[in-house]
């Protein structure tokens, strides 16, 4: 088959990481780039593909077969609009839009078309989250308990300085960073369907918070605890312990989360389990097998290109759908109205 050819609309940080992947695969090309700023016109000099400041034009050309949405969040709905309109698979960066009344409308015009839209939560493909929904999933662990969840880590001040919005309400940990983890615990565990948190600026003394401490209640009645920081000096964090970003730090021997079941336990993303054999007597006096499961790490930004490609092409279901990418924004939002309330939000 010929390659899909895949426009990027947003030249930034994850629009060039994007970019980036489509330039090294043999199952896509790069059919234009769209960017209204000076330094993506620039930047997008030395590419393949016309360069465009506006979403329409390339739309009206017919020159891509999908788009990859990397626009600011408040973009999201109309262009991912646009792009289901005139036929177009379409991957959304995540947070799928900006707000829960949007992303339900959007949710309803990809059901009406049958629209072939993917959510950007890229740590879906991860082979480590493949993995541990499957060990969980197929009763390893036993009947799910709980898990303990963190993403500490510590954000320079340069990282404020380059984005002062960053330092603004809507610009915290809670809806940059979490979200991420929101896909995560809900892959692992399946729905949510209460939140408890609470939330901290001691540190930094921003507007926004630098810490916050969550409680979930899961639909299959596990619970999780979760600690979020960006001001941290931890290697806690998905990103210096998973290994798939080599940008990062990382640490052999840190975990981000423990997920805890009837019959044992496993370390993510290190993949310990520690469970009592079969057959013997479940007590704390017991000592558990110990193991270490395997796997191999790959980069999920290619895995998830990959899978958009089979998407382009109608060969599969999205793994992230656009009712996936709202369902964590749901979450998101009961956290942030928990933080502002002082009350358990169910969802």
């Amino acid at each position: 088959m010929s390659p899909v050819r895949i426009a990027v609309a947003g030249c930034g940080l994850i629009g060039r990481e994007h970019i980036q992947r489509i330039l090294q695969s043999e199952r896509c090309s790069l059919a234009a780039t769209i960017d209204p700023t000076p330094e993506a016109a620039e930047y997008a000099f030395s590419l393949p593909g016309q360069h465009f400041s506006d979403l329409g034009a390339v739309l009206r050309a017919k020159l891509a077969d999908a788009i990859i949405l990397a626009t600011p969040n408040h973009l999201h709905a109309q262009q991912a609009t646009e792009c289901v309109e005139a036929g177009l698979a379409v991957l959304v960066e995540k947070p799928v839009t900006d707000s829960l009344e949007t992303a339900h409308k959007l949710v309803q015009l990809v059901d009406a078309k049958s629209a072939r839209v993917l959510v950007g939560h890229h740590r879906a493909h991860s082979p480590i989250m493949r993995e541990a929904e499957r060990i969980v999933k197929e009763g390893v662990l036993g009947k799910l308990v709980g898990i303990q969840g963190s993403a500490t880590f510590y954000k320079p001040d340069h990282y404020f300085d380059a984005g002062p919005w960053r330092t603004k309400k809507g610009g915290g940990p809670v809806l940059i960073n979490l979200i991420h983890e929101i896909g995560n615990l809900r892959q692992i565990a399946g729905e949510i369907e209460a939140v408890e948190a609470l939330a901290s600026n001691a540190t930094r003394q921003f507007e926004v918070e630098d810490t916050a401490a969550i409680l979930f209640r899961f639909a299959s009645g596990a619970l999780a605890t979760f600690l979020l920081s960006d001001t941290a000096a931890s290697a806690r964090s998905w990103e210096q312990t998973a290994q798939e970003n080599p940008s990062y730090s990382t640490y052999d021997d840190e975990d981000c989360y423990v997920v805890s079941g009837t019959q044992g336990t496993l370390s993510v993303p290190t993949m310990r389990i520690k469970r009592f054999a079969d057959g013997v007597e479940r007590s704390w006096w017991n000592e558990f097998e110990c193991s270490v499961h395997p796997i191999e790490r790959q980069d999920p930004l290619i895995l998830q290109l990959e899978h958009f490609c089979d998407l382009a092409r109608g060969l599969v279901a999205p793994k992230v759908s656009a009712f996936d990418g709202m369902q964590n924004l749901r979450v998101v939002d009961a956290i942030e109205r928990s933080i502002a309330t002082g009350r358990v939000i169910k969802l």
